[in-house]
């Protein structure tokens, strides 16, 4: 049975009549993905909106970090594991699959990450994800402790921090949108 084949269960605006940067940007996705991320067209209820999630995610996501995009993707995937969001487990998922060349490793990380055999330091990496997901308010020095032990430097941590945060608010907002992921994403790197 074929998943739902809303975007969201909102009205959106008409996608021909966005804004031209936001159009640009769109021609820009099909070009280099195939597909417009339903994400981004979830975020055209507000023009500001989208431009600022936009940007925040490319910077997050692919600019500079210690992390690497993999390392990014990871705990995207654990995140939404945690909050149990369809749309991010689908499409940073398949994100893992893809980086990392191993199928089996999305598939255990959507799953349970703890069965994955990852080294000490992404496993520290994704527990704090985890913790800081589940659990905020006990986070505490042991856990950031925990971190530098495993060898993430300071810099590393509000990296982490940053991209756990940054996806239990996705997970939030298609949660509350009942956002569906691109039926594209089910069969790509596989």
């Amino acid at each position: 049975m074929p998943q739902p084949d809303h975007i969201v269960k909102v009205a959106l605006p008409d996608q021909t009549k966005l804004d031209d940067d936001i159009q640009a940007y769109f021609a820009k996705c099909e070009e280099k993905l195939g597909m417009v991320p339903n994400v981004l067209r979830a975020f055209t209820f507000n023009s500001d909106k989208f431009r600022t999630f936009s940007k925040f995610y490319n910077q997050l996501m692919l600019g500079d970090s210690v992390l690497t995009k993999l390392e990014r993707e990871m705990i995207a995937v654990v995140v939404s594991s945690c909050n149990r969001c369809y749309y991010c487990l689908v499409a940073h998922g398949q994100a893992v699959r893809e980086l990392s060349g191993d199928p089996q490793l999305g598939e255990m990380l959507v799953m349970n990450y703890r069965i994955a055999k990852l080294d000490k330091k992404q496993r520290t990496m994704l527990d704090y994800a985890w913790k800081l997901t589940d659990t905020p308010h006990d986070i505490c020095d042991e856990d950031r402790e925990a971190l530098k032990q495993a060898g993430w430097g300071d810099d590393a941590i509000c990296d982490i921090t940053d991209v756990t945060a940054f996806f239990n608010y996705t997970n939030r907002m298609a949660h509350g949108l009942d956002m569906i992921p691109n039926p594209e994403y089910h069969g790509q790197s596989r």
